[in-house]
């Protein structure tokens, strides 16, 4: 009698499938028990599903977060399948736990999306605590630190001289404009970290389905080309003596003692490039919106410039110190619309004690930026666009005040200094040079926010009236001083 030869495969794969999901139900059990037994006194969250916990966000998690909020509390937590997050909405809890307390949560959580498929582990935005997040801040340190951050004053204002002519040119597409150097890596990214957009977060054996991450796979190979080709065309410039200091030449000069191999090297320069890009386009974005919907809010701070700056000449860097209107409206540009609105997810390496809960480690931990920026007990009136909450009496910036924009403790955006002085010179400038009004045949809503994990508008309708005359030979004749 002949046996089919497939048959022993068959039972081979079927006895494979069974050992494979009775260990995922199994470790789903222990982690589950583990996690409860360790963290009987998280913060209490609502009643989700015994099994599968509480259902992810279809979209914008950030105000599912923040409505959670305002019915358990500054504090609580959540389940999906067997991870626990624990969500913060209130602005003194953060500072409590994310500030106070982040040498406990100076890891992230795995991203396996993000973090091991898309960037294999060398994206620093969701690198794990170790030895390569080491070296990865190490070389940023000395080029992105506040003194270091001199050496990109002519690029900044050139970026900034190029925004404005460019409204000049078409008004019509200032969000464009201001994406112009976004690549789709980056969006790509802002999509994966977004809660709930892939299940594999959840349930991560999902991964070992075939075809399940093939996309993200092809994904990954074209943005590590990408940014191998970045890398090479600056090599090739060094060579001919043609390329300026820039952050990718200080990353090959420093490769030997930093200890980056050529594709961490590649991936740092350019994910740093692209996420700095998409977060300061998103915040211009929004600048745009507020200026245009509160006009009073954008002619006091056209009072100052014209004060300090005068209609002769565009403001520079040396000017900013004089100008803490443009640093209040930044602020709230930031507190009005935060740049990762659902925040950013750290990992609790160790347990976190706040009042009489603990958050055991192991446990997710994500502070809300949008929840905490309206926080009623710290921004009073949250939903309206007021940048004087940020001066004290005297017209000068507060010192009691503070928002956490680029986010927590050791895991804080390191180019922030960059892109708080490239918002100065262009939000600045572009006040200096423009009023901006609604259309009334198109009012702006200000709410039309696209969902990812990055901020950024829906288009919407601006009207720019230059207010300095010869605006464009001005600022095409502009010399760049000492600054």
């Amino acid at each position: 009698m002949l046996i089919p030869q497939e048959l022993p495969y068959q039972r081979v794969l079927l006895d494979s499938l069974v050992v494979a999901v009775t260990f995922a139900i199994t470790s789903f059990f222990i982690r589950t028990l583990r996690i409860k037994r360790a963290g009987e006194r998280l913060p209490p969250g609502p009643p989700g599903h015994w099994l599968f916990g509480h259902v992810l966000p279809r979209s914008h998690a950030a105000y599912h977060y923040s409505e959670l909020g305002k019915s358990y509390g500054p504090v609580y937590t959540l389940r999906y399948g067997s991870k626990y997050v624990c969500v913060i909405t209130g602005h003194r809890a953060a500072n409590d736990i994310m500030v106070k307390q982040s040498h406990k949560l100076a890891d992230r959580p795995r991203y396996i999306v993000a973090g091991e498929i898309l960037s294999k582990g060398m994206r620093i935005l969701a690198t794990r605590a170790g030895d390569r997040l080491r070296r990865l801040r190490g070389s940023l340190h000395a080029i992105l630190q506040p003194q270091a951050s001199i050496a990109y004053v002519p690029m900044q204002m050139k970026h900034a001289q190029n925004y404005v002519l460019d409204i000049l040119e078409a008004p019509e597409k200032h969000l464009t404009h201001a994406k112009r150097r976004i690549n789709k890596g980056t969006a790509r990214l802002g999509d994966a970290l977004r809660p709930g957009a892939y299940l594999i977060e959840s349930y991560p054996w999902l991964r070992y389905v075939p075809g399940m991450t093939s996309k993200l796979e092809m994904w990954h190979q074209e943005e590590l080309n990408l940014y191998r080709g970045q890398v090479e065309a600056v090599k090739q410039r060094l060579a001919k003596n043609e390329v300026q200091p820039c952050f990718t030449t200080y990353l090959l000069e420093h490769q030997e003692e930093s200890g980056l191999s050529d594709d961490e090297l590649a991936y740092l320069a350019g994910s740093m490039f692209g996420a700095g890009s998409d977060t300061t386009s998103g915040v211009l974005g929004f600048f745009v919106m507020a200026a245009a919907k509160y006009p009073d809010t954008q002619r006091r701070v056209q009072a100052q410039l014209d004060a300090v700056i005068g209609q002769d000449r565009l403001p520079t860097f040396t000017d900013q110190d004089r100008l803490p209107e443009v640093w209040a409206y930044i602020e709230e540009l930031f507190r009005w619309r935060p740049v990762a609105p659902a925040g950013i997810s750290h990992a609790a390496t160790e347990d976190v004690f706040w009042g009489d809960y603990v958050i055991p480690a192991g446990t997710e931990v994500v502070g809300c930026h949008w929840a905490i920026a309206r926080d009623p007990d710290v921004f009073p009136d949250g939903d309206t666009f007021n940048p004087g909450r940020w001066l004290d009496d005297k017209g000068q910036m507060r010192t009691d005040l503070r928002f956490f924009n680029w986010g927590f403790g050791r895991r804080i955006c390191p180019g922030q200094h960059l892109a708080d002085r490239s918002l100065f010179i262009t939000i600045a400038l572009t006040l200096w040079a423009f009023d901006m009004s609604e259309d009334p045949a198109h009012p702006i809503n200000t709410m039309a926010i696209k969902d990812g994990g990055l901020a950024h508008s829906e288009q919407f309708a601006v009207r720019f009236r230059p207010r300095v005359s010869e605006l464009r030979e001005k600022i095409a004749s502009y010399q760049p001083e000492a600054e």
